[in-house]
C-alpha cells in the first residue's frame, strides 16, 4: 500500500467512525492533495455524506509536543538531537540503565507526540534503550509543522527513501548509544507500515522487528532482511488487516522467524492509550507479548 494512499485511507476511516467532521476531513484529504470532488466522494462512500456535518465545529486537538526534556531522565522521554543525512535529526530517547537491546520506536501519522516520549520511557523501564525519530525533523519537526492535519500531509509528502534514510540514521545512533546491543523495531499505524518497509528496503541491522497494525508495502520481498517479526494486528482493523495475508506469505518467502497475532475485539490503534479506540486488555497483552519477544531475540 502506498504511503500516501494509506494516510488518505486513514482520514476516511476516523470520518466514518466519527472521530472527524465531515468539514476537517475534507479539510486533511485536500492538505493531502486530494480535490473536493475525489474527497467528497471517498466520504460518501463510506457513509458520511451528511451535509449538515459541514457547519459543525470540529474537535480542535492541541498541537503535538516535543516534549523537551524538563530533567526526569528516562521517565519522560528526552528530547535528543543528532546528525541526519540531510541535516539535524530530532528523536525521544529513553536509556535503560542496563540495556538488554536497543529498539528503534516509529510514530504514528501524527509525529513524534507525547505518547512516543512515554513509550521510549516504558521500553527503557523495562530495560530496552530506545530511540523514536521525528519523521518530521526535515521540516523542523513535529511542533514546527502545526497541528495533525499539517503532520499527515507533511509525512504524506515526504519521498519514502528519505523517511528510509532517516530511520536508518536513527539505527545508526542507536548503536553509537548502545554498542554492542542488538537492535529492534517496533512501530505503530503509520510506524507499522514504515517497520514493514525497512524490511523491504533489506535492513539488515534489525535482529527483531513488531509492526503493529502497519500495511505492508505492495508486493513485498523481505529477503534482503534478517529480523524475526511479531505482526500484531487488530481483529476489527480490517481496512489494514487487508494486507496481513500477503505480509505473511512475504515473511515465509524469506525464511523470516516470525509469529503473526490477531487480537479479538481490538481495532486499529488499539495500543495507544491517548486515542479513541484504546483497548487496555489487548494493549496490555500486546506489551508482555512485545517484550518476550525482544526477550527471546535482543536480549
Amino acid at each position: 500500500m502506498a504511503l500516501r494512499d494509506y494516510l488518505v485511507g486513514e482520514v476516511v476511516q476516523d470520518a466514518s467512525d466519527g472521530l472527524l467532521s465531515r468539514r476537517e476531513a475534507l479539510r486533511r484529504l485536500g492538505l493531502l492533495g486530494l480535490g473536493l470532488s475525489s474527497a467528497s466522494a471517498l466520504l460518501a462512500a463510506c457513509g458520511d455524506d451528511d451535509d449538515d456535518a459541514d457547519t459543525s465545529e470540529t474537535p480542535t486537538t492541541p498541537p503535538p509536543s516535543a516534549a523537551p526534556d524538563d530533567g526526569g531522565g528516562a521517565a519522560d522521554g528526552d528530547l535528543v538531537r543528532f546528525a541526519g543525512p540531510a541535516g539535524e535529526l530530532q528523536a525521544a530517547w529513553g536509556g535503560a540503565e542496563e540495556p538488554k537491546g536497543a529498539v528503534l520506536v516509529i510514530h504514528e501519522n501524527r509525529g513524534l507526540t507525547p505518547h512516543f516520549h512515554d513509550v521510549v520511557a516504558r521500553l527503557a523501564e523495562d530495560g530496552y534503550s530506545a530511540l523514536c525519530v521525528d519523521l518530521l525533523s526535515r521540516q523542523g519537526g513535529t511542533t514546527a509543522v502545526g497541528d495533525e492535519a499539517a503532520a499527515q500531509a507533511a509525512l504524506g509528502n515526504t519521498v519514502t527513501d528519505d523517511l528510509v534514510a532517516d530511520l536508518r540514521a536513527g539505527i545508526d545512533e542507536l548503536e553509537r548509544r548502545v554498542p554492542g546491543a542488538k537492535v529492534g523495531a517496533v512501530g505503530f499505524c503509520f510506524g507499522g507500515g514504515m517497520v514493514w518497509t525497512l524490511l523491504d528496503a533489506g535492513e539488515a541491522r534489525l535482529a527483531a522487528a513488531a509492526p503493529f497494525y502497519g500495511p505492508a508495502p505492495d508486493g513485498a520481498d523481505f529477503s534482503g532482511a534478517e529480523a524475526a517479526v511479531l505482526a500484531v494486528y487488530g481483529e476489527l482493523d480490517t481496512r489494514v488487516n487487508a494486507s496481513r495475508d500477503a505480509a505473511t506469505a512475504a515473511l515465509a518467502a524469506a525464511g523470516l522467524t516470525h509469529e503473526v497475532k490477531t487480537f479479538p475485539g481490538a481495532d486499529h490503534a488499539f495500543f495507544n492509550d491517548t486515542g479513541e479506540r484504546y483497548n487496555a486488555e489487548a494493549a496490555t497483552q500486546a506489551y508482555t507479548d512485545l517484550l518476550a519477544w525482544f526477550g527471546q531475540h535482543l536480549a
